[in-house]
């Protein structure tokens, strides 16, 4: 909790225009994928935006706002809780991601009782890295399918073009651009392809039209089921070792040591609890975003209080009724054209996260996890006893946890 001097500092920090204006730009980083994740797994735009203000607003609340740090749509959890739907339901899907956020939750107080350094030992880059890659390769046939992948009547040709317009747009904006512009190319795909979509007829505004300005987000009510929260369960392996990730990222633009101060144990509370709350009222879970501490490099934002503003904007957008119908407009073609760089650089970070760990994939100790991992997750395994059921990314998350605690150090290991 922020002590009362760091209260009044907030508070007359909060009063500054400069800071109003840059948390507007925070969330303006963070708008394309903070509203393209609810859209892809079938929840609420709207929704999204309010669990990832007020999410971001109670990681602060933990923290003692000392962090500047958004938290909002979780990529990792696309596919499963996608899946988890179709199997058992909304609200028992939304049970089971509540439940992930109680994992963070207990993890941090492991790291309370043990220290940093169980982390590495839990979840270091053999189980980490694959699993990150499982999480891109499974959300590759989304892409693909959204692109227009399937060129029959439901897909025409049209489709492909615009998706691959939407690419091109988003890989030279990415390369090329300078500035804040080079943060959000993401966004600058979405709105180029909603140009071109326009005069092809794939966009129907009328829902638009009659859309309410003001309404309450469609907030909805989680049920608790076993087997959907073993499902979902162990996809929080990957998000917390992101986690951990970012928050050394942005100590490192800030110049601080948040590990130590206020804590990872603080940190992962507060992100756990985030995450739960989003739950609790129909939203993803919530992760830090690597877009904002990118953001945050570039204009040096360093200051808490503008994630703040960024939060209370995204609450106060939550509620605009015609923005959510106008989310609800984005043609899959468009999505499809900025998912296959969204997805292929989540399978490039697992990558990278092997490599800069220095991984030794020739020692065969490694070689058994990583393999296992890739190939129980692309492969969709799946074991099922009764109403349990483990499969794909949870199964292969879990074997690699287990095969690496398990496993002796070869010698070419323990050089």
């Amino acid at each position: 909790m922020p002590s009362t001097s760091l209260r009044a500092g907030l508070l007359r920090e909060l009063a500054q225009p400069r800071n109003i204006v840059v948390g507007a730009q925070m969330l303006f980083v963070a708008f394309s994928g903070l509203v393209l994740v609810p859209v892809l797994m079938g929840l609420d735009a709207s929704v999204a935006l309010f669990t990832a203000g007020a999410g971001t607003l109670l990681f602060q609340l933990v923290t003692g706002a000392r962090i500047p740090v958004f938290l909002a749509s979780s990529f990792a959890f696309i596919a499963p809780t996608s899946y988890g739907i179709q199997q058992f339901g909304l609200a028992e899907t939304l049970g089971g991601l509540m439940a992930a956020g109680v994992f963070y939750v207990l993890l941090a107080q492991v790291v309370r009782w043990r220290g940093d350094g169980v982390i590495q030992t839990l979840l270091p880059p053999i189980v980490t890295g694959p699993v990150v890659m499982v999480i891109g390769m499974s959300l590759a046939p989304i892409a693909v399918e959204k692109a227009g992948g399937n060129l029959s009547g439901d897909h025409p040709a049209s489709h492909l073009l615009v998706a691959s317009a939407v690419f091109l747009v988003t890989v030279l904006t990415a390369m090329l651009s300078r500035g804040t512009w080079r943060l959000i190319p993401v966004l600058i795909g979405i709105v180029f392809g909603y140009g071109i979509s326009l005069p092809l007829g794939l966009i129907d505004l009328s829902n638009v039209a009659t859309a309410p300005w003001w309404s309450l987000p469609g907030f909805t009510t989680p049920r608790f089921s076993l087997p959907a929260i073993l499902f979902i369960l162990p996809v929080a392996i990957a998000p917390a070792i992101e986690h951990v990730g970012d928050i050394l990222a942005i100590g490192a633009v800030t110049g601080e040591n948040y590990l130590k101060r206020p804590g990872l144990q603080r940190t992962l509370l507060g992100d756990g609890l985030a995450t739960s709350l989003a739950a609790a009222l129909g939203g993803p879970p919530n992760t830090t975003y690597s877009e904002v501490v990118g953001a945050v490099a570039l204009i040096r934002a360093v200051k808490p209080v503008v994630m703040i503003w960024a939060a209370l904007f995204a609450i106060g957008l939550s509620f605009v009724g015609k923005l959510n119908a106008l989310l609800n407009t984005i043609p899959d073609p468009v999505m499809g054209g900025v998912l296959v760089i969204l997805f292929g650089t989540i399978v490039t970070l697992g990558i990278n996260t092997l490599v800069r760990a220095g991984a030794d994939l020739s020692d065969s100790r490694n070689l058994i996890v990583v393999g296992t991992i890739l190939v129980l997750g692309i492969g969709g395994l799946g074991i099922e006893a009764g109403r349990f059921s483990l499969e794909g990314l949870s199964l292969a998350a879990i074997a690699g946890v287990l095969l690496n605690l398990a496993l002796p150090r070869t010698q070419a290991g323990r050089d």
